[in-house]
């Protein structure tokens, strides 16, 4: 697959290794954009009483659980950020600490969507605000903390990183997506991105 974001960022790292592991970062954060991006649209939806499946909002629970948090998270945060420390970059009162205290604020937003879609699910109409609450608040914090990601921290990590650091982080991002889910990680999560797009945009 080449011609989504992450075939692109396939193609992209044989030839630019010196910039491997953050763009590979940026390109994962296309693919949370989009996924947050149909998470807005189906939130609004409910919030207007058209038709959603609650299961939706479990759906991208699930899509957050394992890609955004569990794939993309966990390598900066087992990676990026003790590589950038060691680097002279300090975890408390810069941007690494920022990042990190988003990551749990996106952690509990996540917890409490798919609650109160579980809730919603089972009868609880009560529900409904609690899921379009979280979502929102999920969908707000993501976008900040990508602008910011992007624009501060990667170009950060870039000044500090040697040549040689950068090719073990990529080396070590490989091995992270070997050992969660095998070859085809990231084609696997465009398409289930994609799939909350079109269901959001029915």
């Amino acid at each position: 697959m080449t011609g989504g974001p992450l075939g692109t960022a396939r193609e992209s790292t044989r030839g630019r290794s010196e910039l491997d592991a953050t763009k590979r970062l940026m390109d994962e954060h296309r693919v949370i954009e989009r996924a947050i991006a149909a998470l807005e649209a189906a939130a609004r939806r409910l919030d207007s009483g058209r038709p959603i499946r609650a299961g939706f909002f479990v759906d991208a629970a699930d899509f957050i659980k394992e890609f955004a948090d569990g794939a993309h998270h966990r390598k900066e945060e087992g990676l990026l950020f003790p590589a950038m420390e060691a680097a002279g970059v300090p975890r408390d009162g810069g941007p690494i600490g920022v990042m990190l205290a988003e990551h749990e604020e996106g952690r509990r937003l996540t917890r409490g969507m798919r609650a109160a879609a579980e809730r919603l699910a089972a009868g609880d109409e009560a529900a409904r605000g609690d899921v379009q609450r979280n979502a929102l608040g999920y969908v707000h914090l993501l976008r900040q903390h990508i602008i910011k990601e992007d624009g501060v921290l990667f170009p950060m990590a870039d000044r500090v990183l040697r040549d040689r650091e950068r090719t073990e982080l990529e080396s070590a991002f490989e091995r992270i997506q070997r050992e969660q889910a095998g070859e085809g990680v990231h084609e696997r999560y465009l398409g289930l991105a994609e799939s909350l797009e079109r269901e959001a945009e029915e």
